[in-house]
């Protein structure tokens, strides 16, 4: 009877064991596959990387790709903060940090003691062109007309950005000033925490002269005729705004392009990175992904694994040569 019992005991664990690998179990979990990841979000709620965040969330969750998918805000030093919250999670192969130009950026200008090359990079997923910004009633009518002024008076005009020192919202007219003969030092740059959330209402009541930011962080004030765009930074003019011309269009020899994409933290398995890629590569194929990479005005720009941690230590390098030429270090 014993005998008996223990070969029923070992068959079951046996079935109970291809069940649990049929599901696709998170190496180290106890639950289903994609259950319970969490992404990490550097700044406050309503920018950029918050509305990346929880836009991929919400797809991931709609599709069946992940479900009870985590996302929170860890805010603070331009992102490093976060970025240094996901180094010290050594080997957690469920957190992801939301991140992009901003915190290598960052990372550089306020001398982080990580950087982004402490971390496992999973995917680059969008870019997204900044937009040259005013209020309606703005006597700036056109970009010639902005720079015209600010070169007369550079530290009577304010610029508003929604990322701190090092962001793309403050490394764009740093460098826009140096291509149209300001000296970037001179510049009046005001932060905020992100294009959507503080920075609108700072524009709108002229705390700041003119803004710049991801145009998807405005495409609902632009449509209400609220704001005025008088320049995107693409090579080419954006969908979502046919009608506005690029700094190229407008005389002025520059192109800027904002991304953001995925890492993890050090040390985790290469099982987690696989199954982090699977899930986003799940995300990038849905049509739910292609409607919203429409309505925020983002472009497609999916990368993993290997490509990506390529790009991003180009990148990285790239902006570390940018913040110096800029006198920003």
């Amino acid at each position: 009877m014993r005998g008996r019992t223990r070969a029923l005991s070992g068959l079951l664990a046996a079935v109970l064991s291809l069940l649990v690998g049929a599901c696709g179990t998170w190496p180290g979990s106890g639950g289903t596959a994609d259950d319970g990841l969490r992404i990490l979000v550097p700044n406050t709620p309503g920018g950029g990387y918050d509305t990346t965040a929880r836009t991929v969330a919400r797809v991931l969750e709609e599709t069946g790709s992940a479900s009870d998918m985590e996302v929170f805000n860890l805010p603070g030093a331009g992102g490093t903060v976060g970025l240094q919250r996901t180094v010290d999670e050594r080997g957690n192969g469920r957190l992801a940090l939301q991140m992009g130009l901003g915190v290598l950026g960052a990372a550089h200008v306020q001398g982080a003691k990580v950087t982004v090359a402490r971390t496992t990079p999973i995917a680059r997923l969008i870019e997204e062109p900044e937009a040259v910004v005013v209020r309606k009633d703005s006597p700036y009518r056109t970009l010639a007309d902005l720079v015209t002024g600010w070169r007369k008076n550079p530290g009577g005009v304010t610029v508003g950005g929604g990322s701190s020192l090092g962001g793309p919202d403050h490394l764009l007219p740093m460098a826009l000033a140096g291509a149209v003969g300001i000296q970037p030092k001179k510049v009046r740059y005001a932060a905020y925490d992100g294009g959507g959330g503080d920075l609108l209402p700072a524009l709108l009541d002229g705390r700041v002269d003119f803004a710049t930011s991801g145009i998807g962080e405005f495409l609902d004030q632009i449509a209400a005729g609220q704001l005025r765009v008088l320049a995107v930074t693409s090579d080419r003019p954006v969908a979502a705004l046919p009608r506005v011309p690029t700094l190229k269009a407008a005389g002025i020899d520059l192109v800027f392009d904002n991304w953001r994409g995925i890492v993890a933290p050090p040390g985790i398995s290469s099982a987690d990175r696989k199954r982090w890629i699977e899930v986003l590569t799940a995300l990038h194929t849905s049509r739910q992904w292609k409607a919203e990479l429409t309505r925020h005005g983002w472009t497609d720009a999916f990368t993993t694994g290997g490509a990506f941690a390529t790009y991003l230590a180009r990148q990285d390098k790239a902006v570390a040569d940018l913040v110096g030429h800029l006198g920003l270090d």
